[in-house]
């Protein structure tokens, strides 16, 4: 566990140097949890979002987007449930003054039993090799039998008393099980107490005439009080889909592991709207189709889990996450849920506005089932970070830090540079720069030594860096070099552009 905490370390430090990521407000001492995207950050996020939206809207004649406003009519979150029913489990350790959610403390001492199971796994794979039945093991091993009864016994305390809103009974849980604070090691714990996780504010002229309302919690509501108007004006057929990234805001009660939980923070839903009793087939249909998205991004398949939710929430049938493996371990990536109809009746409900769809081959007028997809955008940069930060020892014995990012996302996709700053490179080399850069984002670069610029180039993910030498001055050939084989070949200058286009597509 202290490698993988050294590596977020190397990770977050990495991406201040490089201009990935910036703690908010620095030279004020920070923000917590929140955080800036540098010039480096900046792209590579817009990159992940473009391909995102490729991916759902223009590969999907299906499916169209909107960008609704973070503001919303206050009871728009009374019909949702965010008003009641947004609350996180809250509970503070007496001697380290550090706050927790109760649920998560009882979550991260049930992966510590899961941690051991796998231990146990692990090791009998080793002793057994080809003839290892892991069902069997785990079905007849005495310590993992009685692991796993333990887990759930956890989960039959747990999950109900969530349900119940019986913060007594997770208090009672957390004393049984002994968890200690992570910081001091006391179990002196204060009373379990709600805590909603809306941020509020005041919209109007003059205090008295003010009105309470909130910074969106969620996407996914300016997505549902907006399906009649763009069902009608975009004449769309059940099924379909509406797609929105954008901002969300939660008061976390506690935020950390670097971009992984913040308090402000973005979005990329999908709802996608369906007849009533075919919301498994496409719940299915979208579990998949969603992990194809991430392993076209060259991460491979074991860093990927899917999670199935033992407790689902109030408006699901059906829930799973799609899990990556953060150097903290196995976290949420990205929800698919089946929210059935609760959302849109709710707000038929609440706005007394009728909010259905006349199927025209059925001809019937229902409420839709609803299935989601919803994903973190910071925490997808995180995968893509995480995945692609790479130490190598090269064949002469040298360290080289390799960003590895899918050149495709890449911040910078061309880097162009002069040999040497005289003799007419760096006017040539910036001829090449204004004729690449209308196709890719590029960077032109002169001072250090070429080995240097290099190895700047790596740190930041840049693919290829094009370098112009005094050849080039003679037959208009480039040195195009590849970052992660580092691989240099002689192009000509004309032909550096399809090249590079070329090396850069990816299918989805």
């Amino acid at each position: 566990m202290a490698n993988n905490e050294d590596l977020f370390k190397k990770i977050i430090a990495h991406a201040k140097e490089y201009g990935f990521i910036f703690q908010s407000s620095e030279i004020y001492d920070g923000l917590a949890a929140a955080y800036d995207y540098g010039q480096n950050g900046v792209e590579l996020k817009n990159n992940i979002r473009s391909y995102w939206w490729k991916a759902m809207v223009q590969m999907h004649e299906n499916i169209v987007g909107i960008d609704a406003a973070i503001f919303m009519h206050p009871t728009v979150w009374k019909a949702s449930g965010h008003v009641d029913a947004f609350n996180d489990p809250l509970i503070d350790n007496k001697d380290s003054k550090k706050r927790y959610r109760a649920d998560v403390l009882v979550e991260d001492h049930i992966a510590k039993i899961e941690a051991k199971i796998s231990k146990e796994i692990i090791k009998a794979r080793k002793r057994f090799g080809d003839a290892f039945d892991e069902k069997q093991f785990v079905e007849t091993n005495p310590r993992i039998v009685a692991n796993l009864e333990k887990i759930e016994k956890i989960k039959n305390c747990l999950y109900p008393a969530m349900e119940n809103d019986d913060m007594t009974a997770i208090k009672q849980l957390i004393e049984d099980l002994e968890i200690a604070c992570p910081v001091s090691g006391s179990r002196n714990w204060t009373e379990v107490r709600q805590f909603n996780l809306m941020f509020s504010t005041n919209m109007g002229s003059t205090a008295e005439g003010a009105t309470e309302i909130y910074l969106r919690p969620e996407t996914a509501q300016g997505i549902f009080v907006n399906f009649l108007n763009v069902q009608k004006t975009g004449r769309m057929k059940i099924p379909f889909g509406i797609a929105q990234t954008g901002k969300a805001f939660r008061n976390e009660i506690v935020a950390r592991q670097f971009i992984f939980r913040m308090r402000e923070f973005e979005q990329m839903e999908m709802q996608f709207f369906v007849r009533p009793g075919e919301e498994m087939k496409w719940y299915e249909y979208w579990k998949e189709e969603r992990m194809k998205w991430h392993l076209s991004m060259g991460i491979p398949r074991e860093k990927f889990r899917f999670h199935n939710h033992d407790k689902l929430a109030h408006y699901a049938n059906a829930a799973a996450d799609i899990e990556f493996d953060f150097p903290m371990g196995f976290k949420e990536l990205e929800g698919i849920h089946s929210r059935t109809d609760f959302d849109l009746k709710a707000h038929e409900e609440f706005s007394g506005k009728k909010l259905r769809y006349h199927d025209p081959e059925l001809n019937e007028s229902y409420v839709p089932y609803v299935v989601e997809t919803s994903i973190g955008l910071d925490r997808q940069f995180l995968a893509v970070l995480t995945h692609a930060y790479t130490e190598e020892t090269l064949k002469d014995g040298s360290q080289r830090m390799v960003m590895k990012i899918p050149p495709f996302l890449a911040p910078y996709k061309v880097a162009v540079f002069p040999l040497v700053k005289k003799d007419g490179l760096p006017e040539k080399a910036m001829e090449i720069f204004d004729t690449l850069k209308p196709e890719f984002l590029c960077f032109y670069e002169e001072k250090d030594s070429i080995g240097k610029r290099y190895r700047r180039h790596d740190a930041i993910g840049t693919p290829y860096c094009v370098t112009v030498d005094h050849k080039t001055l003679e037959d208009n050939t480039v040195t195009i070099r590849e970052r992660d084989s580092m691989k240099q070949d002689r192009v000509p200058i004309d032909e550096i552009a399809r090249i590079v286009m070329e090396r850069l597509a990816v299918s989805l």
